[in-house]
């Protein structure tokens, strides 16, 4: 693993509540994208005029989050952006705060009658139907900080599709599952299971697809030999 970061230690450590949540995403920025600096994130103020707008009090971990990083689209929108405070809405019946939207039509809120709760669960919403997603918005937004990374436009990313018996085999094998709670993503309704190995982040979702992202273009190279097949991104490397 990266000297001075452990991605499997620190994910682990980052699920038990929000303050470790955001000293993962602190930690994860410094080692693997760039460090936090002053700036990153939203001013009260801003934070202030959204409450005003919506009429609610935003919850303690959003809060919390957007004043650290809330303004680091490397972290947060690099494919289904976290939104900034002037972003925020209702949905079209009034009972979600949309704060994410996916770029296949996907959505993510937190429900109005949890909005009190510093540490609310979130939900998601496919075709028309709102469903339960994560229990807390730090999991939630530790997620999102993962889940980005893997769409970054570098050459440190790439995407597998469709997985056979024996690549499910070698990531189960070869590379060490992080504890995150069982959850749906939108485009894997079954779930989706996250790995890690040496300098590598690996989601692999529903058995049928598998995102990667490496902290260097050596460690890609040699997650693609261990993993071999049609990389999409293979040929530029």
């Amino acid at each position: 693993m990266t000297q001075g970061f452990d991605l499997v230690e620190g994910v682990a450590a980052g699920l038990e509540d929000r303050a470790a949540a955001w000293w993962f995403v602190q930690d994860f920025a410094e080692h693997w994208v760039a460090p936090l600096a002053e700036g990153d994130g939203w001013a009260e103020a801003d934070l202030a005029a959204a409450e005003e707008r919506l009429g609610h009090r935003l919850p303690a971990a959003l809060r919390e989050a957007y004043g650290r990083f809330g303004r680091r689209e490397d972290l947060t929108a690099n494919h289904d952006p976290l939104l900034g405070p002037a972003e925020l809405h209702l949905d079209a019946g009034g009972g979600v705060l949309v704060l994410r939207h996916g770029k296949q039509g996907a959505a993510w809120g937190i429900p109005v009658d949890e909005l009190h709760r510093p540490d609310p669960s979130v939900v998601l919403e496919t075709g028309g139907t709102w469903r339960p997603w994560l229990d807390r918005l730090s999991v939630a937004l530790v997620e999102l900080v993962l889940s980005e990374s893997l769409r970054a436009p570098e050459d440190r990313t790439d995407h597998l599709e469709p997985l056979d018996v024996r690549t499910l085999l070698g990531i189960e094998e070869g590379y060490v599952q992080l504890p995150f709670p069982d959850y749906p993503v939108f485009s894997a309704p079954s779930g989706s299971r996250w790995f890690a190995g040496d300098d590598v982040l690996l989601r692999e979702d529903d058995g049928g697809a598998l995102y990667v992202r490496a902290r260097t273009p050596e460690a890609l190279a040699d997650l693609r030999k261990n993993l071999p097949g049609t990389w999409l991104n293979a040929d530029g490397a």
